[in-house]
This record gives structure tokens, C-alpha cells and sequence, in this order.
């Protein structure tokens, strides 16, 4: 007769126990191979991990580890005897005077704890769902992060040797290279491709700027360009506009239709065929959209896990990081520059976990607007330096026409024409990147459609052609 559940000693396997501790016994080599697998809290029999506690300590403090020095150290800290004494200590090596297959028997523990763990994580989720908390998704996102880390867990990485990645590459088959295509994400914008080499997974990508200058028009455009050109699951969290009013402003600018006149009505026929076809592009476009208006960095992790394994994930956008709180904030636990730190390094945790691109949009300081000239620097971050320590990539966003005149500019700017005045046009400034240059490049504005595009000589909504782009 099976026993309940709750009744049944939870999986373990003492002898691979054993069996990894004889062979720290006999080998002093052993112990490299298994502390990337193992902690002492692997361990089932508690004396078991006395030992191999006992054997990491000496191993930290560069000491011999072996029976005596092993029964030494467990006599220094009174658990000589309880741990069986040097009696057991003889006998496990005995038993299995070798290291041979250590790492398996490492990999055994490991997993029986693993599976321990599960059932920890779900008498936890058990005791949760019997509080019945008005609050569902918050139990929601603490059971999810149970489980996940544990998966984390579980996700063994230890050195590689350059020939076997390269013969695995040399192996994949062509479904495998198909994948490997969007190592990078485009953001669709020409110059900026080129210089970041597209949007790397696994990166976090600040994009700052003040307000009204377009951060979420430019991230909006990535959305649309990532997910329509290159196919890519586009998750877009957006903490200060609706989703609707998101949806509106990018059907304005894939159909030359400005948002007012798609709100009011009022279009003529030409632009009803536009705004159908618009239409028609969008929908088949794999962006979702989540419009809460209040989101902890938890319950962010915890949504885009679910849309990645329901149909994954490619890209991820926050907009704004400022908006965003941690847990404990919620709790008044903490300062809202602990709080930002804490942010930008889950963002980046979950770039890395997801391996994705995330952006992040943060809100620069109003020092810009005393400067001159108004270039956004990284000491422009608002409430925290550890988002330029966090962050791959650094790109930020400034329009002149914004601070500048027509006549002001041309007063300052004696010895050029009043057509190079910069009216619509942006400037991308990659202020840093971890892995590649930085440099600045121009990208026009279309303010009736709150779009960026590259700056190429594409028609205006009457039909003529913008001036040529001239500037200092």
C-alpha cells in the first residue's frame, strides 16, 4: 500500500552522498569538481553536510583535505561525534576508496535536492492558496518565483572549452542557424543598427531623455520595427500612457494619419484606405502591450515569464524605469535610491535570465536645461549612478528645436543658412556601450505623427520632399 504523500520521506540518496564524501577523502582534486554542483545544503543527512562543509572550510583556507584534517575540523567546531566520529569518516572511504564518477554522484544529490526543493515550493504555494489573500496575482508572482528559483538553480554552467563551441557551431544544423539570426534585435533605425550592431541579447539598454522629447515615440518605433520586420514577440510595459492611447500612436504613424484626426474622425477617403491598411499591418504585428499603472519589479519578472512560455519573448521595454517599484518600496522599506538600484539590477537579471534585450526609459534631471549646449551626460541619470553601472547601453535622446528658436539658432549660428536649422531633428547620443563604440547620429522627428524615422529624404504629407539635412 502506498503511503500519502506528506508520509514519504522526501527523495535522497545517502550512498551518492557517501560517495561524493570518499571521494573528497581520497582525492584532493575532487573538490573542484563538485562545489560548482554542490552546497553543503544539498545534502540530506545533516552529518553528511557537516562534512562537506567541513571539507569546502579547509578548502577556502587552502588546508589538505583528508580524514585527519576532515575529523579536525569538525572537532573545532564540536561536531566530531555527532558526525559519527573518525569510525565513519574510515568507513565511507572503505566503502569507495575512489573518485571515479564523482560528478555523477555530485549531479544525484543535487538533484534529489532539487526535487526536495519542489516540494518545499509547493507546501509553500499549498499555504498560500489556503491564506486566500484578496490579491491573487501577488500569490501569483510568489509562487512563480519559487518555482524559479529553482529552475535557476538548476542551470549548471561551468568552464568550456573553446573547441567544443566551436565545433558546436560548426554542427548546427540549419533550423539552429535560423535561431542564431536574432542573436541581435534591429532597432530598425539604419545608423543606430550599425553602430550598436543591433539590440544584443541578454543587454540592458537605458534610453533617457526629458519629458516631451520622445522616449516613448523612439521606443514605440523599435517595438513596431523589431516586430515587423524581424518577426520578434515584443513585451512593452507601459507605466504612464494606456494601451490604447499606445495602439493609436503607432497606427498614426504606420498610416501618415496624425492622432488627433484618428481620434476625431474625420478622414478622407485616402486616408480610410490608409489607416485599413495600417490596420491590417499591426494586428499581425507580435507586440503585446501591459498597461499597469502601478508594477513592482516582481510582478514584471513574473508577467514576462508567462509570455514566454506561453509564445515567447524577444524584447522587452519599460516605460519608465522611474515609475516602476521594488517590493520593499511597497513595504517603505527603502529610499528611492535603493529602490532605482535595486530596479536597474532585476532588469538586468532578467535580460540575462530571459537572454532578451530589455530597455528600460528613464527620465533625465533638469540639469540639461541650464547647461549649454543641452547634450545629456550620464551624471544626468536621475536617483541613481547604478543605472549606468547596470546598463550595457546608454542612449540618449535630444531635440534642440525644443530650447531653440528659429531666430535664437540663427543668432548663434551667424555663418549657416536658416534651412539648416535642426526643426525635426533628433539626435541619438550612445553615451555608453559596453561593447562597441559610442557616437551620435540623427534621426528626424515627425512631431504630427510623434515618429522617428532615419534621416532619408522621404516625402512630406503633401507630398514634397523635406530639406537636405544641414548641420554643424
Amino acid at each position: 500500500m502506498t503511503l500519502p504523500l506528506l508520509e514519504r520521506l522526501p527523495p535522497h540518496d545517502i550512498e551518492a552522498e557517501e560517495a561524493v564524501l570518499a571521494a573528497l577523502l581520497v582525492d584532493p582534486e575532487a573538490i573542484y569538481k563538485v562545489t560548482p554542483v554542490l552546497g553543503a545544503s544539498d545534502f540530506f543527512r545533516e552529518r553528511n553536510a557537516w562534512i562537506y562543509e567541513a571539507a569546502v572550510d579547509l578548502w577556502n583556507r587552502d588546508e589538505s583535505i583528508n580524514q585527519i584534517t576532515i575529523a579536525h575540523e569538525l572537532d573545532r567546531k564540536e561536531r566530531l561525534e555527532e558526525a559519527g566520529g573518525q569510525s565513519f569518516l574510515g568507513d565511507i572511504v572503505r566503502q569507495l576508496p575512489t573518485s571515479v564518477g564523482v560528478e555523477f554522484y555530485a549531479r544525484i544529490v543535487r538533484r534529489d535536492s532539487t526535487y526536495r526543493g519542489l516540494i518545499n515550493a509547493a507546501t509553500g504555494i499549498l499555504q498560500l492558496a489556503y491564506e486566500a489573500p484578496a490579491d491573487i496575482d501577488s500569490v501569483f508572482t510568489r509562487s512563480e518565483d519559487l518555482i524559479q528559483r529553482l529552475r535557476g538553480g538548476e542551470n549548471f554552467r561551468d568552464f568550456v572549452h573553446i573547441g567544443q563551441i566551436l565545433q558546436a557551431y560548426l554542427e548546427e544544423d540549419a533550423e539552429a542557424a535560423e535561431r542564431r539570426e536574432l542573436a541581435s534585435i534591429d532597432a530598425g533605425f539604419n545608423d543606430l543598427d550599425h553602430l550598436l550592431g543591433g539590440l544584443k541579447r541578454a543587454d540592458l539598454i537605458i534610453v533617457g531623455a526629458r519629458p516631451s522629447v520622445g522616449k516613448s515615440s523612439f521606443a514605440l518605433g523599435i517595438a513596431r520595427n523589431a516586430a515587423l520586420a524581424q518577426g520578434a514577440n515584443v513585451a512593452f510595459f507601459s507605466l504612464e500612457m494606456s494601451a490604447e492611447q499606445l495602439a493609436v500612436r503607432l497606427l498614426a504613424g504606420e498610416s501618415g494619419v496624425d492622432g488627433t484626426r484618428l481620434r476625431l474622425g474625420g478622414q478622407t477617403e485616402l486616408e480610410e484606405r490608409r489607416i485599413i491598411r495600417a490596420t491590417g499591418e499591426l494586428a499581425g504585428a507580435n507586440i503585446w502591450f501591459d498597461d499597469s499603472p502601478v508594477l513592482s519589479v516582481a510582478e514584471l519578472r513574473s508577467k514576462v515569464r508567462r509570455l514566454a512560455g506561453a509564445q515567447g519573448v524577444d524584447l522587452v521595454i519599460v516605460d519608465y524605469l522611474q515609475l516602476m517599484q521594488s517590493d520593499a518600496s511597497l513595504r517603505g522599506r527603502e529610499n528611492r535610491v535603493q529602490e532605482i538600484s535595486y530596479i536597474s539590477r532585476t532588469l538586468k537579471g532578467l535580460a540575462r535570465e530571459l537572454n532578451v534585450p530589455v530597455i528600460a526609459l528613464a527620465q533625465l534631471s533638469r540639469a540639461i536645461e541650464t547647461r549649454h549646449p543641452r547634450t545629456p551626460l550620464l551624471s544626468d541619470l536621475r536617483d541613481s549612478g547604478s543605472i549606468e553601472q547596470d546598463a550595457d547601453v546608454v542612449i540618449f535622446l535630444s531635440r534642440e528645436e525644443l530650447y531653440t528658436t528659429r531666430e535664437q539658432w540663427m543668432n548663434e549660428h551667424p555663418d549657416l543658412p536658416e534651412s539648416a536649422y535642426p526643426q525635426g531633428v533628433a539626435q541619438v547620443i550612445v553615451a555608453k556601450h559596453r561593447n562597441g563604440p559610442t557616437g551620435t547620429i540623427d534621426l528626424r522627428f515627425r512631431q504630427r505623427l510623434a515618429k522617428f524615422e532615419d534621416w532619408a529624404l522621404q516625402p512630406d504629407d503633401d507630398g514634397s520632399l523635406p530639406p537636405e539635412r544641414i548641420g554643424p
